[in-house]
């Protein structure tokens, strides 16, 4: 069976499919742009970061709330997924945050928001505190700050649990790649099921869903480099650039932080969701009712209001000249 190819991933509609070089290589992000809308360069922009086994795909809702509330609204396929470059490289904080930065200034700004679910939240707190200047906000979903889930995780036999079966199976090298590509991508359903609600599983969006996801699982490279950033996350705990990481990472941020979490998240626990206000003085939590651990595809309109109200009265960025 042929593989899909990258740029299955550029749906028509409402969307602007740009190929964006930052941080050495070619990120494919996509921009919210109604039909006969002029391009919006003068608006805030806001930059939106999937999570695990996801694409830009995952913020479809979100996009056309942030572009109607008067932002500039682009979400990308992050390094490894979707029709992005796959290096054999960089599936760690520090080239996360790099990419993000990278994107943000070549976008033609100085500054953004910037909105992450899962691993995309990481490369939301990593961003903003590795390159400060760059970020004016962050709202994360379903996405402690990594030394809360750390410390939750070794100190909380919930969290250990819940993370450490995946965690695990990801650091096979070659039977986790085909596991995750093997019948039509059919481990990226199990993941979603396992950790959304009943509510999104029972929708017409949960099963338009699955098959986009499934598919984009399965484009060459893309499971390998999914699994690297989740090796990345666990075998640095035990080596020095790890440390390193954590370290660059305990300070305070001074900038507004929001947290969601939807109430029925089965893999991420509220624990380290609120201590993760010891690294923020501006640091707000939601919790979505009846959402699991994608509650941004699972309640939109819980969601996206309330991330729109968040960013409403922040310092828009400075263009380039």
């Amino acid at each position: 069976m042929t593989s899909p190819d990258p740029s299955s991933v550029r749906f028509p509609g409402p969307w602007e499919h740009l190929d964006v070089r930052a941080n050495g290589i070619r990120l494919h992000a996509v921009e919210h742009r109604p039909e006969g809308a002029d391009p919006a360069p003068d608006r805030p922009l806001v930059v939106l970061l999937h999570g695990f086994g996801g694409f830009w795909w995952s913020w479809r809702h979100v996009l056309p709330q942030l572009h109607e509330a008067g932002y500039r609204a682009v979400a990308f396929d992050l390094r490894g997924y979707g029709d992005s470059d796959k290096p054999p490289r960089g599936y760690d904080g520090w080239t996360l945050s790099g990419d993000v930065a990278g994107l943000v200034r070549a976008l033609g700004h100085t500054s953004a928001a910037l909105v992450g679910h899962g691993e995309g939240g990481l490369g939301c707190w990593a961003t903003a505190t590795l390159h400060p200047r760059v970020v004016s906000a962050i709202a994360v979903i379903s996405s402690p700050h990594p030394i809360a889930l750390k410390r939750s995780a070794l100190r909380n036999k919930e969290q250990r649990s819940a993370m450490l079966g995946p965690i695990t199976f990801a650091q096979l090298p070659r039977v986790a790649e085909d596991r995750m590509v093997r019948d039509d991508g059919a481990e990226i359903g199990a993941v979603y099921a396992a950790r959304s609600g009943a509510t999104w599983r029972r929708s017409a969006d949960y099963a338009e869903a699955l098959p986009r996801y499934r598919s984009a699982i399965q484009i060459p490279g893309t499971a390998h480099s999914a699994l690297e950033y989740a090796r990345w996350a666990w075998r640095s705990q035990f080596r020095p650039d790890g440390a390193r990481f954590l370290s660059s990472m305990n300070q305070r941020l001074h900038i507004p932080v929001l947290a969601f979490r939807g109430e029925v998240d089965p893999y991420v626990l509220p624990q380290p969701v609120y201590s993760s206000h010891d690294w923020a003085t501006d640091y707000r939590v939601r919790a979505v009712e009846n959402a699991g651990h994608y509650a941004h595809e699972e309640a939109p309109g819980t969601v996206g209001p309330q991330l729109v109200d968040f960013l409403a009265g922040l310092p828009g960025p400075r263009l380039l000249p």
